[in-house]
């Protein structure tokens, strides 16, 4: 894979994360200067600077991504909607929401779908991209697989593995089952612990077509190293 993948290519792919509860205008700063400089896809940060981080990146072309209902995901259908909006009027060119994990672990697959529809249909309706974060750390394979099969029907634009903030990241084989059950109709975002290229690219092998991590700048790097 790193003999084919450019470090453009790869840089392409990278959301670069800030998602902390201390995050300052220095800090959002950085962040976007850094997503500037290395071309990557996206900022991720929390809904609140979402207006702040657009004008930063205003004519870049990196998107500005808003974590939603960030990281538990244990507020009610309602209360996301509002925030995916806020969010939306605010600048943000992707959401990335957080499921319930309470109620698909109770199997209630019936609200994981109304919700996924809800938050889904306000991106569509606005032209925003959308990511469904699973949280897969305290998900079964069998949980994992009948999310990944709603999203498959309701179709939001990516699936992604992890908030960060969980007991656990991203692993090789929770990409690769998600991505065999949704298929070409559904991406896969992994992001949790990714700090280094042979992480990102085996995750990259497993199906994953974005890479949320905070170590962006050392991976390129790294890739850089490998072709030189």
């Amino acid at each position: 894979m790193n003999q084919k993948l450019t470090r453009d290519q790869l840089a392409g792919m990278i959301d670069h994360t800030f998602l902390k509860a201390y995050a300052t205008h220095q800090d959002l700063d950085k962040l976007c200067d850094e997503a500037s400089t290395n071309h990557f896809a996206m900022v991720a940060i929390n809904s609140s600077p979402v207006r702040y981080c657009k004008e930063k990146l205003s004519g870049t072309g990196v998107h500005v991504g808003a974590a939603i209902s960030f990281p538990l995901g244990q507020t009610t259908i309602e209360a996301k909607a509002f925030e995916t909006r806020k969010a939306i009027e605010d600048g943000a060119d992707e959401i990335d929401y957080v499921l319930n994990i309470g109620e698909l672990k109770m199997g209630n697959l019936s609200y994981i779908r109304k919700e996924m529809e809800t938050i889904v249909g306000i991106c569509r309706e606005h032209h925003v991209i959308c990511k469904v974060i699973f949280e897969n750390c305290y998900l079964t394979s069998e949980e994992i697989q009948k999310a990944a099969e709603i999203a498959r029907e309701v179709k939001p634009d990516f699936i992604k593995t992890s908030t960060g903030f969980g007991t656990s990241g991203a692993k090789v084989e929770d990409v690769r089952l998600m991505k065999e059950t949704v298929g070409d109709l559904v991406k896969v975002k992994a992001a949790g612990g990714i700090r280094d290229l042979k992480t990102c690219l085996a995750m990259i092998e497993a199906g994953a077509t974005r890479i949320g991590t905070s170590s962006g700048i050392e991976i390129c790097r790294q890739l850089e190293e490998m072709e030189a």
